[in-house]
């Protein structure tokens, strides 16, 4: 989940990194779904449930960053590859096979979270998520998972995965939304029936609601960091 530097000739695809950045993508999904449930499962509460999940988030968003990122940039995030398109850190050809990689590591984390706790593999998400204050909250959770990552990887490249654990283990805590903050783990939400499920109906404004936070990220700090 680490923004790349813009750069004058974006890099080539590797041949095997959209298949890391789906393994990763399934492993944080598998991590926020399966903690919640094994959590509700366990008879925690509500708080305890979400302190659960955004302890297991952060550590796991930590060690993924950190393996991850030599490889394939880390993203695990088609919000954080399209800043990096728009920056122009990587081709949109690249862009466009990591999202549709992420997506679909997505969707096989949530198969199998709901196939290793014996639930139904099809479901639908039953929790009402809608309001203007949730989709501003998407928002700029977005923007500044973005910010951070990008001011991170400029200043202190090492702490970046620390970075992004920490501050989307803090967000779940603060932001009205929990911070979601990742499309393609959006689209899975809506395919649960677990705690962490949105309402199908629901999904489509967190998404763009944190395309736009991305792409304001990218506006702010064009005319800032990359001036």
């Amino acid at each position: 989940m680490t923004a790349d530097s813009p750069e004058p000739n974006p890099p080539e695809l590797n041949p095997g990194a959209p298949w890391i950045e789906a393994a990763g993508t399934a492993l944080l999904t598998m991590t926020i779904f399966g903690s919640g449930i094994m959590a509700t499962n366990l008879g925690a509460g509500d708080a305890l449930v979400l302190l659960v999940v955004s302890a297991a988030t952060g550590a796991m968003l930590c060690v993924l960053i950190t393996l991850l990122g030599p490889v394939s940039g880390g993203h695990i995030n088609p919000a954080i590859t399209l800043t990096s398109a728009m920056a122009g850190a990587i081709s949109w050809r690249r862009a466009a096979v990591f999202a549709a990689a992420q997506l679909a590591g997505a969707l096989a984390g949530m198969i199998l979270t709901h196939a290793l706790f014996d639930q139904p593999l099809a479901q639908l998400g039953q929790v009402a998520r809608s309001g203007p204050h949730l989709w501003l909250s998407e928002g700029l959770a977005t923007f500044g998972l973005i910010a951070l990552a990008v001011l991170g990887s400029h200043h202190r490249p090492a702490q970046v995965p620390a970075l992004v654990g920490l501050y989307v283990f803090a967000g779940f805590w603060f932001w009205s939304s929990t911070g979601f903050e990742n499309p393609a783990v959006t689209v899975a939400r809506a395919l649960t029936a677990s705690g962490a499920g949105i309402r199908p109906v629901d999904a489509p404004a967190y998404i763009l609601a944190q395309f736009a936070g991305a792409a304001l990220a990218v506006v702010v700090l064009r005319r800032t960091l990359w001036r």
